[in-house]
């Protein structure tokens, strides 16, 4: 969710966003990452590619990327290619890129709006290929888009904001025509995490519910958002009464009379866009019994807490050296 939208929606989309380029030097080999070792996609295209919109076909490696999806451009810049423009979802500002993203830009991105991405500033970029993988995943924001360059959405059956790291990868690995280098990285982290699992048997079975807390109030993550699916590959399990509450989105909201759905064996929240205090010193958080025994981590850093919501490789990777401690220290209480 973009950092700009007031609205409770708004808000834990960005919280779940994380609530996620370079102008032309002169040197294509950097901009399309040629120059990450010397590897070649160029023998991978034409490339077609299935998406919720239908068949895309990128005839020729691109060279002028825009990534607009949450995500999207530190995923790319994970496989070696910086793209001309990319939103900044988490409103990280300056390049977009928080501390949890090793890669960098040889220069800056032109950063694009998250929710109405400026249609002008992106054509006049003149991008042979934009992604768009994790967004609102609508049919008018696709068509617009797609007028402009060849557009990889999200995957046929998968809900707005809900592409995981793993779906996000392959279709990005596909379109720049390097899906060795994003199989390489999917294994590398799906066995970092089943290391991380392997540490913690304590995680196993245990009922989690992960929230959030943003002006409008608590609110809480289900089945199909990138945080909630970690959890669940570390061996906990979410929490089955939020579940039960779950519809299309990412999240439900959580009213006042409604905060024990966040009382849980452990309990994970943070805030977006207020101040920690607010939840810590929040009565309604007190009431939880897992807060009372200890058993709650408010992630009170903000990159751990991006980088927990960004479902990245990067995001993933960084969460795992930093939240996962914290939940070990919570459940041991």
């Amino acid at each position: 969710m973009p950092s700009r939208v007031p609205t409770r929606t708004a808000a834990l989309v960005a919280a779940a966003l994380l609530l996620a380029g370079c102008g032309d030097d002169g040197d294509d080999d950097a901009q399309s990452g040629g120059g990450d070792g010397g590897s070649s996609s160029s023998g991978a295209f034409p490339v077609t590619i299935e998406t919720a919109f239908g068949d895309v076909t990128i005839d020729e490696e691109p060279i002028t990327v825009v990534a607009l999806g949450w995500s999207d451009a530190e995923t790319a810049l994970a496989l070696g290619v910086q793209p001309v423009g990319a939103s900044d979802w988490l409103a990280v500002g300056g390049d977009g890129l928080g501390e949890w993203v090793e890669e960098s830009y040889d220069e800056a991105p032109e950063i694009i709006e998250t929710l109405e991405p400026d249609l002008e500033a992106i054509a006049a970029l003149e991008p042979d290929l934009i992604l768009d993988t994790r967004s609102s995943a609508t049919q008018e924001r696709y068509d617009s888009l797609s007028q402009i360059a060849p557009t990889v959405g999200q995957p046929e059956g998968v809900g707005p904001y809900q592409t995981s790291w793993q779906q996000q990868l392959e279709l990005v690995g596909q379109a720049l025509g390097r899906t060795a280098e994003a199989d390489e990285l999917a294994a590398d982290l799906e066995q970092r995490i089943a290391d991380a699992a392997a540490e913690h048997p304590e995680f196993e079975g245990v009922e989690v519910a992960v929230g959030a807390y943003t002006s409008e109030g608590f609110g809480a993550y289900v089945r199909g958002d990138g945080r909630v699916d970690l959890m669940e590959q570390l061996g906990f399990v979410n929490k089955e009464a939020i579940q039960d509450e779950a519809g299309e989105n990412f999240f439900i909201p959580v009213g006042d009379e409604q905060v024990s759905l966040l009382d849980a064996a452990l309990t994970v929240v943070f805030p977006i866009y207020v101040e920690v205090s607010e939840i810590t010193g929040n009565p309604l958080w007190e009431t939880l019994t897992s807060v009372q025994q200890g058993h709650a981590v408010v992630l009170e850093d903000k990159a751990v807490a991006d980088a927990f919501s960004a479902a990245s490789v990067s995001g993933i990777a960084y969460a795992l050296d930093n939240a996962v401690p914290l939940f070990a220290e919570a459940l041991a209480g």
